[in-house]
């Protein structure tokens, strides 16, 4: 049986994060939660649900799924495939088995959850993220043919695959910089189409207009980067 971890970022997810660990399908090895500086009760609900749970008090979502990535590195055996999922339940765990599968049966690197309109909930993405992916993916199809549609956080890679790519965004970056990476070291890649809905509590990022802001800024930051390169 492959070895598949999931990293899960959360910063005060104290209400869904039981939900998202304990939905995750009983076939992965370890459900790492990074508790990155919350003030709520996320920790004691990630470990209560059957999660290690990690702390990173810098604050920023690369950062988290860094931390992760840090701990798998100093266990004394290499899982097979990293699963990344958002721990505010707006994705649906128990699709972790579709979004690994073209991995496990087609040999693909990397694997990203989109979130097809037909398959979301109204009101699940506000406009400006809808955007923002929209001219994200425009701008990588423009620069790097690339076929993504979405810069979902549900996503899959080969263990070996995401050493290679060495990630470095700390922040808002972190998706993108991934999708671009893998574009430009011509990893087979892949979206497998996912359900997502109303996420529970208020996003960090585009609940905000600070947030949204930065976000925007890093993620056609990193793209304009590797355009010129």
């Amino acid at each position: 049986m492959p070895s598949i971890k999931v990293i899960i970022p959360a910063v005060n997810e104290g209400e869904s994060i039981g939900k998202v660990v304990s939905e995750i399908p009983k076939s992965v090895d370890e459900i790492i939660v990074v508790n990155n500086g919350s003030t709520d009760d996320t920790h004691e609900n990630a470990q209560k649900a059957g999660a290690t749970v990690l702390l990173e008090e810098r604050k920023g979502y690369g950062f988290a799924c860094l931390k992760g990535m840090q701990y798998i590195e100093q266990q004394s055996k290499s899982p097979d495939v990293i699963v990344f999922i958002d721990g505010d339940y707006s994705d649906y765990p128990e699709e972790l088995d579709k979004v690994v599968a073209p991995i496990l049966e087609d040999d693909v690197d990397f694997v990203v959850g989109a979130r097809t309109k037909a398959l979301r909930e109204p009101g699940s993405m506000t406009p400006q993220q809808v955007f923002g992916n929209q001219l994200a993916t425009f701008l990588m199809r423009l620069f790097f043919r690339a076929r993504f549609t979405d810069l979902g956080p549900f996503r899959a890679i080969k263990y070996e695959k995401l050493k290679i790519l060495d990630m470095q965004d700390k922040t808002y970056g972190w998706t993108v910089e991934m999708q671009l990476k893998v574009l430009k070291k011509k990893m087979a890649y892949c979206e497998v189409p996912v359900r997502y809905k109303r996420r529970i509590g208020v996003s960090k990022v585009s609940g905000t207009i600070k947030g949204t802001i930065f976000a925007g800024v890093k993620i056609l930051g990193w793209i304009f980067k590797y355009s010129v390169k």
